[in-house]
């Protein structure tokens, strides 16, 4: 099993999470983080750090989420990985808990 991060991240990117994760499993896009569910380890450290709760476990995903496990996937392999927690965009706090995001993600 893994952690998937879902919708809720597109344009919000907070980086609570990163600095929790033992494996280093997460990956920086512009404007989404993922994480490699070859080398989450199933932990749920990052979970709670997520301010805005766009991580989920596997198995609790609803389906909407689903997606989001092969996005995760697919960009981990792209993207380059991140510890250290940033600033999150000055226009994050605009972009919470909004619907339909996905069309705004950077690849």
């Amino acid at each position: 099993m893994t952690f998937v991060v879902t919708e809720n991240c597109i344009k919000c990117k907070y980086t609570d999470c990163v600095e929790v994760c033992p494996v280093d499993c997460f990956h920086e896009g512009p404007n989404f983080l993922v994480i490699d569910p070859d080398e989450c380890i199933d932990c749920s450290l990052c979970e709670p750090e997520c301010p805005i709760n766009a991580i989920v476990a596997e198995e609790d995903m609803k389906p909407e989420d689903e997606p989001y496990l092969a996005l995760n996937a697919e960009l981990s392999l792209l993207w380059p990985v991140i510890t250290i927690q940033k600033d999150p965009p000055a226009d994050a706090k605009e972009w919470e808990n909004k619907e339909d995001k996905l069309q705004f993600l950077e690849r």
